[in-house]
Order: structure tokens, then C-alpha cells, then sequence
């Protein structure tokens, strides 16, 4: 590829046109940029809905399903991801990820018109369903535009995106509703899409792709039965039903069947929806389970620090976002410098690593918290398990990318995404039942008779509920907040370990730069040949 445009740059100093290798750069900076709108979209839309759904209750109705808008959306985006990784890698990645904008973006204007809860709820799953792709989709993508030895820094990128979306998604929700009307939650991801999805379609080329072998259908059921009880399952467990009703256990039960029932057919299928050689990679699967952690630690703690916040500290809603930003800073800049440094090194096993050690540190440091902390010290906690994340999120993704042939780029990015996500699932209901279990205990012992009947309903009081409570039953309640998150970040941190422990296990295969491999380097699963960019865009 150098070759090509060292040889153009002559003809473009005579013409005075712009060189091959300037067109192809600009090519690829469109499609990133187009690439980082997608990622925008798929993170920023819960963010952006979770702060319009009090006006939207107020306007629809239906208190009582209110949670199913959430969990419709979760579970169309986690059973449709890995068959939007599957699809890409038969048929080709531009028709698939395309094909998943469309349908976000369908399901966006249609959410935006719902009349009733009901149709808000079906709609939300069919934005779920494009936005499946839209994450996945974007990773691999890069997968096949960016060498691996060049990847860290464009998907550290994509994580200071991430946390983009987190921080400014609860604003922008609240501005856009306050100012327009909850409707244009929705109706504001049509122009985005728009572009996103003109700038894919005009400047991104990847080589066709056609699959004379069908979808594994059984497969694909089989897995959306899974994922959709597990799902259920940590949605719905100490909540809506007790851990241990029948409601609970046939969802494990179903749950558990689908998937033994799953991973054996993967042995028999003639295309398999997640190929299971690519576990063979040690890389891969020590990838995965770092994900699976990551995804638990992570969601669990943007959960639990805004409550704390709110309830033991006095910050408002809007201001218990804002004072997420240590964190979310920490991890956008510790992201973006693990990106350039696995760039220009060619190394990465230090990031895991010293990420898993920081997480550890900072999940520990936040388990000290009580109701004496100041915000100052808070901060430096969360900063502590943001450098820590940072290190992880998208190196997680890249070695991943780097254990696996071309062709199953998509499924491997695609899996990566499913266990993360399936992890958050975990996090936030195991750490969300012990930390519920704890405020009702504190509440009992403080508070008494009053303190159960205040968390008889739930353990997290808003604002309003707080407010109205008598002096000693709310200090009682900054106690039992203390102590609940106290409990949830020593899980956190105990289970963080395993990411440290994992780390140590992880083989450093060189990353390849640009460019075609050379003799004998093609077709070893950690060193698969990439498409170069410029046959690429």
C-alpha cells in the first residue's frame, strides 16, 4: 500500500491534485467519524430516554410496565447482536450494518409517534434490534479497515464516545424534553442516522461477500431463548419476584436448557451463529471473561454512585451525573493514551494488567465510602476505577479482534459485545439484590418498624421520597446507603480479581502494521491477514 502512494505523490505534485494516499486517509477519517455517530446513537439513546420517562409516564400512562421500555429495548439489542456478527461475516459488512441503522432508526420514529405504553414498549424492541448491530458493527468494521498495530487508537475513541454518551445523555435528555417535548427523545436520532448512514454508504467499500450456506436458525433461536432468560432473570429476580419463585427458577431452567442445547448444536451446524473454535484462542477466551467483568464492574458502579450521591452526599439528579466525571474522565483519556501507546509499541499485556490492579484499587477505595466522605474524596475514588476501566475497555475488544481469523471477525466482535453486556446484566442485579438486602437491614435496625416500611417497596428512594421523610428515618436512610454500597463495591472488587488473575495468563502476539502479511505470517488465528485500507475504502 505504501508503494501505491509514494508512486502518486509525483503525478499529484504535477496536477496539483490531491494524492491517493490523502484521499484514502480522508475516506477513512468520514467513515470513522460516521462509525463514531452509530456508537453515539446505540449509547447515547438509554441514556438520553431513562431521563424523559417520568413525562413519558405522565403522558402515556402505564406506570406499572414502565420498566419493560428498558428491558425491551436490553433484551432485542443482546439476543440480535451476535446474529447482526454472523450476518456481517456471510453477507458482507456494509449491507448488515446498514441494514441496522435503517432499523434503528425505524424504530426511533416510531417510538417517537406511540400512542400508548404498549407500542412504546414493541417499538423499543425494534430499536433494540438495529442497535445490536450498530455496536457490533462498528467494531468490526474497524476490525477490517485498521491493522491491529494501528486499532488502539481509533477504538480508544470509540470508548471516549462511550463515555461521551454517559456523561452528556442524562442532559441532553433533560434539555430535549424540557424544551421540545419527550417525543424528540427519539426524533433527534433520525438526523444523526441520516448522516451516519449517507456517509457509510458513499465512502465505505469492503470486498462483497456472499454465503451460499444459510443462517443457522435453530442456532439462533436457541441462543435468543438464552440470553432472553438470563436477562429476565437478572431483571427480574428481587424485584418483581422473589429469587426463589417459580417464576425465577423455570426462567433458569429454560435459560440453562437453550444454552447446553445451543453450544451442542454449534458442534453440528454447517455455519454456526459463534463458531466455538475461536475459544481456542487463549487469547479470545481470556478476553471474553475480562469483558464479562469489565461490563459487570462498570454498570454496576455508574448504578450504585449516583444513589450514594444523591442520598448521602445531597446532590441532585442532573448534579449526580456531573459528579460521575472523575471517572468517566479518567477512563476517556486513560482509553485514548492506551490506544496510542499500543500503536506505536505493538504492546499490550501491560494495560489488562495494570487495569485489573486499578479496578481492584478503585472498587475497594469506593467500598470505604460512608457519610462522612466529601465529594472531593469520592472523586478520587471514582478516578481511581476510571484509569482502571479505561485501560480495559477497548483493549478487551482488540486482542479479541487479534485472536481470530478474518472471516470471523464479526462473530468475534459480536461475542465480545454479548458477554460485556451480559455482564452489566450480572453486575447490576447481583450487586443491586445485595445492596437492596443491606439497606433493608440497616433501615430495620436503625429506623426500626418505620425503616422496613420505608424500604418495604424499594431500597432506592428518589429525591422527593427522601425529602419527606423525618430527620432520624433519613439519616437512618444515608447509613443504610452507606452500608448497601459498602457491600456492593467488596463484590466488585472481589470479583475484579479475576480480571488481574486472567491478565497473567494473556500471550502478547505481535500486532501487524498496515498492509498485507508477509510469506508464512498469514493464517495463525492471532495474525490474521487484514484488508488493507486502500482496498478497504
Amino acid at each position: 500500500m505504501a508503494d501505491k502512494t509514494k508512486a502518486a505523490d509525483p503525478a499529484a505534485e504535477q496536477t496539483g491534485k490531491p494524492a491517493e494516499g490523502e484521499k484514502q486517509q480522508r475516506s477513512v477519517r468520514v467513515v470513522l467519524m460516521a462509525l463514531m455517530i452509530a456508537m453515539m446513537l446505540a449509547m447515547l439513546d438509554n441514556m438520553i430516554v431513562g431521563t424523559a420517562m417520568p413525562t413519558i409516564v405522565g403522558e402515556l400512562g402505564g406506570l406499572e410496565h414502565l420498566s419493560w421500555v428498558v428491558t425491551g429495548y436490553t433484551l432485542a439489542t443482546a439476543a440480535s447482536t451476535p446474529i447482526w456478527g454472523k450476518l456481517g461475516d456471510m453477507y458482507g459488512r456494509k449491507g448488515s450494518f446498514m441494514t441496522s441503522i435503517v432499523i434503528f432508526l425505524i424504530g426511533s420514529a416510531l417510538s417517537g409517534m406511540a400512542q400508548d405504553m404498549g407500542q412504546l414498549i414493541g417499538f423499543r424492541a425494534v430499536q433494540g434490534l438495529g442497535a445490536g448491530g450498530l455496536m457490533v458493527g462498528v467494531m468490526a468494521i474497524i476490525g477490517d479497515l485498521i491493522p491491529p498495530r494501528e486499532r488502539g487508537k481509533y477504538q480508544g475513541m470509540m470508548a471516549g464516545v462511550m463515555a461521551l454518551a454517559m456523561i452528556g445523555g442524562p442532559l441532553v435528555g433533560g434539555t430535549i424534553t424540557d424544551n421540545w417535548g419527550w417525543r424528540w427523545s427519539f426524533y433527534i436520532n433520525l438526523p444523526l442516522g441520516a448522516i451516519a448512514l449517507a456517509a457509510v454508504s458513499a465512502v465505505l467499500h469492503l470486498p462483497k461477500k456472499r454465503s451460499e450456506t444459510r443462517i443457522d436458525y435453530l442456532g439462533a433461536v436457541l441462543l435468543t431463548v438464552g440470553i432472553t432468560a438470563i436477562v429476565l432473570v437478572t431483571t427480574w429476580g428481587g424485584s418483581e419476584y422473589d429469587w426463589a419463585s417459580p417464576q425465577i427458577m423455570e426462567l433458569i431452567g429454560l435459560g440453562v436448557a437453550a444454552l447446553v442445547g445451543f453450544v451442542f448444536w454449534q458442534t453440528k451446524a454447517a455455519e454456526p451463529i459463534v463458531p466455538l473454535h475461536i475459544f481456542r484462542s487463549r487469547n479470545f477466551t481470556l478476553m471474553s471473561i475480562i469483558g464479562f467483568i469489565t461490563g459487570f464492574a462498570m454498570f454496576g458502579a455508574t448504578l450504585f454512585l449516583p444513589l450514594y450521591q444523591q442520598a448521602v452526599q445531597g446532590a441532585s439528579a442532573t448534579n449526580s451525573g456531573l459528579l460521575l466525571l472523575p471517572m468517566l474522565g479518567a477512563m476517556l483519556v486513560t482509553s485514548m493514551v492506551a490506544g496510542r501507546v499500543t500503536t506505536a509499541t505493538g504492546r499490550y499485556k501491560i494495560f489488562p494488567v495494570i487495569g485489573g490492579v486499578l479496578m481492584v484499587i478503585g472498587l475497594y477505595l469506593l467500598s470505604t465510602m460512608d457519610t462522612d466522605t466529601t465529594r472531593f474524596m469520592s472523586g478520587v475514588y471514582m478516578a481511581v476505577l476510571g484509569l482502571g476501566m479505561g485501560c480495559l475497555m477497548q483493549v478487551t475488544m482488540l486482542v479479541a479482534q487479534n485472536s481470530v481469523e478474518m472471516k470471523d471477525m464479526g462473530v468475534a466482535s459480536s461475542s465480545t459485545t454479548l458477554l460485556r453486556t451480559l455482564g452489566s446484566s450480572f453486575g447490576v442485579a447481583i450487586m443491586g439484590a445485595l445492596f437492596n438486602h443491606r439497606v433493608q437491614d440497616v433501615m430495620a435496625e436503625r429506623a426500626g418498624a418505620l425503616g422496613s416500611k420505608i424500604t418495604e417497596q424499594s431500597a432506592q428512594l428518589d429525591a422527593a421520597s427522601l425529602a419527606k421523610l423525618p430527620a432520624a428515618a433519613r439519616e437512618a436512610y444515608q447509613h443504610a446507603v452507606s452500608a448497601g454500597t459498602h457491600s456492593a463495591f467488596v463484590l466488585g472488587a472481589a470479583v475484579a480479581v479475576i480480571v488481574v488473575v486472567a491478565s497473567l495468563f494473556v500471550k502478547e502476539v505481535a500486532l501487524k502494521g498496515a498492509g498485507a502479511p508477509k510469506p508464512g505470517e498469514g493464517g495463525a488465528p492471532d495474525e490474521a491477514p487484514k484488508v488493507p485500507v486502500a482496498e478497504a475504502v
